[in-house]
């Protein structure tokens, strides 16, 4: 097949274009190489992952134009708020799949700079409705499948565990989630309109190799082997279900690869969570990772931050149910192996 994966740069985003272009299709692949969350140079690296020839002064330099290209991987630096260029894109490419996975990500930024989180994930991903309506519209001879990134955050303070789909008494407690919940509302709208065959996934924690420095377990396994203090929001009275990004990779893999299960259905549109479905407490999180580094943490705790929800837990029978899938990775199993590239990375 012929797949677009945006964000392809990020975290998700590269693992998922790498297991793709192993399966032979062929990936078109778009990024901003934003450094608004995290440094770029993390970025670039993963394209280098990818079998890209690419640096800074490359990045750089690319216009949205431009491509770069190594086996079935092409890649374009294209931010997602160019409505002309991402029209474009889709109206020619041909694309079998849409997977969006672009966005600005975190929870705690987004109340900092939510003007530049309703840019990226809603404006952004209005665009990619936008130009995937008008192949439907105009009875385009290929008419794409869209899945695209929600997340556990549009749950909120959700009090009825394990969180699950079919719960509709919904609180976003930060913007970013707030930008989550109205990409799904964008998307079932469209799916009503105009039949587009759309699937959201709200992916759970996830941690793993090239994971992002802005999320727990980088931070955390940074801040122990250096010796710091690892301040613990809400005095550790959090839970989360942590889910290792080779079972994400699996979880998406298993969508693409079945038939639609829209064929007959009034609205061509679902959710469905992608998590561990094994919640950890936060304090046995951070043992976890003493364990793998064999480092003790010196803990500080601190008040709950803004935005931050007391756990999150996936229930994930509809995944199970529809796509025969349900992640299995033990925690200290994936952060053994995050823990193994993070020495590798920063050792080079």
């Amino acid at each position: 097949m012929k797949i677009l994966v945006t964000g392809a740069a990020g975290f998700i985003g590269m693992h998922l274009c790498k297991a793709l272009v192993a399966l032979n299709h062929q990936v078109v692949g778009i990024d901003n190489l934003s450094s608004i969350t995290y440094e770029s140079s993390l970025k670039i690296s993963r394209l280098r992952n990818l079998g890209l020839n690419i640096d800074s002064h490359i990045a750089q330099s690319l216009s949205s134009d431009q491509a770069l290209t190594c086996n079935n991987f092409t890649f374009y630096r294209m931010d997602l708020t160019d409505d002309v260029g991402i029209g474009r894109l889709i109206e020619n490419g041909e694309f079998e799949v849409i997977v969006n996975l672009a966005a600005l990500a975190g929870v705690r930024l987004s109340t900092a700079i939510p003007e530049q989180y309703l840019a990226s994930n809603v404006n952004g991903f209005f665009n990619v409705l936008n130009a995937i309506k008008n192949l439907y519209v105009n009875n385009n001879k290929i008419k794409p499948r869209l899945l695209f990134a929600s997340s556990s955050s549009v749950y909120g303070d959700c009090t009825k565990v394990p969180f699950s789909e079919d719960n509709t008494d919904l609180n976003q407690v930060s913007v970013y989630a707030a930008t989550k919940k109205m990409d799904e509302t964008l998307a079932y709208t469209y799916a009503s309109l105009f039949k587009i065959d759309t699937i959201g996934l709200r992916f759970f924690t996830v941690y793993g190799p090239y994971g992002r420095p802005d999320m727990a377990p980088f931070i955390f396994t940074k801040r122990i082997i250096e010796g710091k203090e690892l301040h613990i929001f809400n005095e550790g009275k959090q839970r989360r279900d942590y889910t290792y990004v080779d079972d994400i990779i699996k979880g998406i893999l298993s969508i693409i690869n079945s038939p639609s299960i829209h064929d007959h259905a009034a609205v061509p549109f679902d959710v469905f969570n992608i998590g561990n479905s094994d919640p950890v407490e936060l304090f046995d999180f951070v043992k976890a990772i003493e364990k793998v580094t064999n480092i003790k943490a010196n803990i500080v705790l601190e008040p709950k931050q803004l935005g931050d929800v007391d756990q999150t837990y996936a229930d994930v029978s509809k995944l199970q149910k529809y796509f025969n899938f349900k992640p299995e990775t033990k925690l200290e199993d994936g952060l053994k192996e995050f823990y193994k590239w993070y020495q590798d990375y920063y050792r080079n």
